[in-house]
């Protein structure tokens, strides 16, 4: 079984309270919870399911051993 480091972007959802959390490298691969934790549970489980649908169509995987993270400042 291969293991896959897959990034996510965590951002508060300030209409409906809770968390908004997306898999950039899985377009589409988005979900919510009401607390962080429950986010990562909920987009876990979203790209295991993106995942294996992607199998069940033979398309491949995104090699995300590349993937970097950053941050920019911006000053106004």
């Amino acid at each position: 079984m291969k293991v896959y480091d897959f990034k996510v972007l965590l951002e508060p959802d300030k209409e409906t309270g809770g968390y908004v959390v997306s898999c950039p490298s899985l377009p589409g691969c988005y979900t919510q919870g009401d607390t962080v934790d429950e986010a990562l549970d909920n987009i876990k489980e979203a790209i295991l399911l993106c995942l294996e649908d992607m199998q069940a169509q033979n398309k491949p995987i995104p090699d995300v051993s590349r993937t970097l993270v950053s941050s920019v400042a911006v000053a106004l």
